[in-house]
């Protein structure tokens, strides 16, 4: 098993509007952009100089919601495509060819979509390559049971250097690999709440130095602020929306 398969490799949003989509991340996070190595319609999102998400709009992907999509890396797209059916979950999308690689978008048993993608992992992705670009949550009614189906999916069990924790006072599955933590499931209090759009979900949170300033460039650039700041055990997080209506955290340092 390559150790690179199974842990997250890259983030993408799509999106209605590809230039007012730009134009506020731009804004919020001080990103660039470039044409990508997907396809002309794609596009990626660097800091510094490295890439940090891709973007693609919706006549692209047709039927695909707005939102931000956490793929995983995995050596064979048909292989873990077939285990996502075999647990009752949903494959959406694919496998498709997508440049140099090959992704599929699929949907686990609570709903909450996630990709899969065999082929290169972006630089600052890799494992070992230091702090990813963006911390990444599973918020899910059972996080044991959530961390069940994408151990099964993705092998987590024999991977090396895979493992996971349990943290009790937050309810929270931990993925780490090569002892740094990569991802977190976490349980409780999603079906209760009102409003369907903040069910079952993969949160991307984008690290920033100073979460006040840069929900006050999100405010505005015409998002929303969805959560008041709040503090985790990575820092003081908030949660927003962007114009196009797509859900995405900040996380900073703690106050």
């Amino acid at each position: 098993m390559d150790a690179a398969s199974g842990a997250p490799c890259w983030v993408s949003l799509t999106t209605g509007d590809m230039a007012a989509t730009e134009d506020f991340y731009g804004a919020v996070l001080d990103w660039s952009f470039e044409d990508g190595t997907l396809g002309p319609e794609f596009r990626v999102a660097t800091q510094d100089g490295e890439p940090v998400a891709g973007f693609n709009e919706t006549s692209v992907s047709p039927g695909l919601a707005v939102r931000w999509t956490v793929f995983f890396a995995v050596t064979s797209a048909d292989e873990a495509a077939s285990r996502v059916v075999e647990r009752g979950a949903t494959v959406a999308v694919g496998p498709l060819e997508l440049g140099r690689g090959r992704a599929v978008v699929a949907a686990d048993r609570d709903c909450a979509a996630f990709g899969l993608w065999e082929g290169d992992r972006a630089p600052g992705w890799a494992i070992g390559a230091g702090h990813a670009p963006a911390w990444l949550e599973l918020h899910t009614n059972d996080a044991f049971a959530a961390a069940l189906f994408y151990g099964e999916v993705f092998d987590w069990a024999k991977s090396p250097g895979y493992r996971v924790s349990y943290e009790e006072q937050h309810d929270e599955v931990r993925l780490l690999v090569g002892g740094e933590p990569v991802a977190a499931l976490i349980g409780g209090g999603i079906e209760a709440t009102p409003d369907p759009r903040l069910r079952a979900r993969w949160e991307v949170s984008f690290p920033v130095r100073d979460v006040g300033a840069a929900t006050a460039a999100a405010v505005g650039a015409g998002g929303e602020v969805v959560t008041l700041p709040y503090e985790t055990p990575r820092g003081t997080a908030v949660t927003l929306r962007d114009p196009q209506g797509a859900l995405f955290s900040l996380l900073g340092p703690a106050d």
